[in-house]
């Protein structure tokens, strides 16, 4: 999908929530919820997503008085829950977790989905997942990566983990070897716990993925953080990101991060309570703590500025995901 679609149709849902008459848009955001609340968490018990629909949910449920009970369906890059949510009533009972792939880049990776994130789903705020460091096994000769792009080409050969093909760690391989001129290699993992376990243990050279899971790694001493994605990390603050270090492409400046979405039909008003809501939730303490856990230094977004963020980078993603060449599944 172009720019200018992805544009115009949020452009088109954020005025959508200032079109009612202030008197309706107070009466209906106030009569929602009427009922417990289910929200859909797209990945398993135990993980990021999870643990934001948990967090922010707690925080709607005591400000609301109705429950939020979070249920995971977890499978096929977050599809199944998508599908879920898709099939529910369009009145703000029914909401999901998911994160930036289901949204976006399974449009590439999947042959067929049971969902159109365009035209089923209106996202109501984005909360950015903090930017991914790229670590090396602390025994490799690099501190940054100047010097691992020197030592790829000194050696010929290097590799770097991935948590999945398809995903941004897969990115950074296919990026630096195309600016650098390298033939690295990308080994794909079925998640970040193995991929650490091997670069801690020396099996493959470095790994790229979330703070909170390398983290241990970095504090046993055996590995070394080289970079990060878009911006520095407030708890590794003198790691300078890709695009300080040289590196230009648009995959080091976009946003990878969860989201809370809801069906494409639910009223305006609700989605601007709503909205609201995970914004004041953002900056509570539990969510805050939540965020530090993972190095995250950013909270929910505001709906618009969600919609703005989703047009403006949602095409890059998708062209960045294309340039990987991968069969679809």
């Amino acid at each position: 999908m172009s720019d200018a679609r992805i544009s115009r149709r949020r452009l088109v849902q954020a005025g959508a929530a200032a079109s009612l008459p202030g008197f309706a848009i107070v009466a209906r955001a106030q009569a929602w919820p009427t009922k417990p609340v289910r929200v859909i968490a797209g990945y398993p018990a135990g993980g990021q997503t999870d643990l934001f629909a948990r967090t922010y949910s707690e925080y709607l449920a005591a400000q609301t008085g109705q429950p939020f009970v979070v249920e995971n369906k977890s499978g096929a890059g977050g599809s199944l829950a998508a599908a879920e949510l898709k099939r529910a009533p369009p009145d703000g009972h029914t909401l999901m977790f998911t994160i930036s792939t289901t949204l976006i880049m399974n449009r590439v990776l999947y042959k067929t989905l049971p969902y159109d994130t365009d035209k089923d789903f209106t996202i109501v705020s984005i909360m950015p997942s903090g930017s991914l460091p790229t670590v090396v096994n602390a025994k490799l000769p690099v501190n940054n990566l100047k010097e691992f792009i020197d030592y790829a080409k000194k050696t010929g050969k290097a590799n770097i983990g991935t948590y999945a093909a398809g995903s941004y760690s897969h990115m950074v391989v296919a990026e630096l070897n195309k600016q650098y001129g390298l033939n690295m290699e990308a080994v794909h993992y079925k998640g970040e716990a193995p991929m650490w376990t091997d670069v801690g243990g020396g099996a493959i050279e470095a790994g790229s993925g979330s703070y909170g899971a390398v983290l241990p790694l970095i504090q046993a001493g055996k590995g070394k953080a080289i970079a990060v994605s878009r911006k520095r990390i407030g708890k590794m603050p003198d790691v300078q990101t890709f695009q300080e270090q040289g590196a230009t492409s648009r995959a080091f400046q976009l946003t990878g991060f969860q989201s809370c979405v809801a069906h494409i039909g639910t009223p305006p008003a609700v989605l601007k309570r709503l909205s609201d809501l995970l914004v004041a939730a953002g900056k509570a303490e539990r969510v805050q703590q939540m965020n530090a856990s993972y190095g995250i230094d950013e909270a929910a977004m505001s709906f618009e500025a969600t919609q703005k963020l989703y047009a403006d980078e949602a095409p890059a993603w998708i062209d960045l995901v294309k340039n990987l060449n991968l069969t679809p599944l």
